[in-house]
């Protein structure tokens, strides 16, 4: 099956999820995650804002922002390019490329080098942390020049085997719901 197709299938899924599982997914998310020892020691966390049914990411962005963290959001532009920028609240964020809420133009910029922890987006994972992602290359290029430690989100009711192709790029940690997978 090609990725457009089983991603579709996907999504299907997804929404047929019942939202007292994606409310108590998201708590044991948020749990795991904040429980990780890469998230206690990180300083500079390249975090996205989760939309509709994605594991919540915006309770782990306050979560960093009040621990003290830089927490950089992405502003992406055309030909698969996105730049970390930093926000200090989540008021800050206008909308940006896709509808999704991004940092205004001129927030400052997180270097890449100076990432500790990156929070990578997907529409589903496998349990090795490879990704099916919306197709746009985004974080697979990113990820490929980045030496920051990569967690994914998951739910643990859509894992599932991955088609892959070369360009892939796992996650270090992908955690769920019930556990973090190395």
């Amino acid at each position: 099956m090609d990725k457009k197709a089983f991603r579709k299938e996907v999504f299907e899924k997804i929404a047929a999820l019942p939202e007292e599982y994606i409310v108590s997914s998201n708590s044991g998310i948020y749990e795991n995650f904040i429980a990780l020892s890469e998230f206690a020691s990180a300083k500079n966390i390249f975090a996205y804002i989760s939309e509709k049914r994605e594991p919540d990411t915006v309770r782990i962005i306050e979560k960093a922002l009040e621990l003290g963290k830089t927490v950089a959001l992405p502003v992406s532009f055309d030909g698969g390019i996105m730049v970390p920028k930093v926000i200090k609240s989540l008021d800050e964020l206008e909308v940006g490329k896709f509808g999704i809420p991004a940092p205004k133009e001129d927030a400052p910029v997180l270097k890449e080098e100076d990432i500790d922890l990156i929070i990578v987006p997907a529409v589903t994972f496998d349990r090795n942390g490879y990704r099916l992602g919306r197709g746009g290359g985004y974080y697979d290029r990113f990820l490929e020049r980045s030496a920051a430690c990569s967690v994914g989100l998951g739910r643990e009711k859509l894992l599932c085997e991955v088609p892959l192709e070369k360009h892939d790029m796992p996650v270090k940690y992908l955690v769920t719901e019930s556990k973090v997978y190395k």
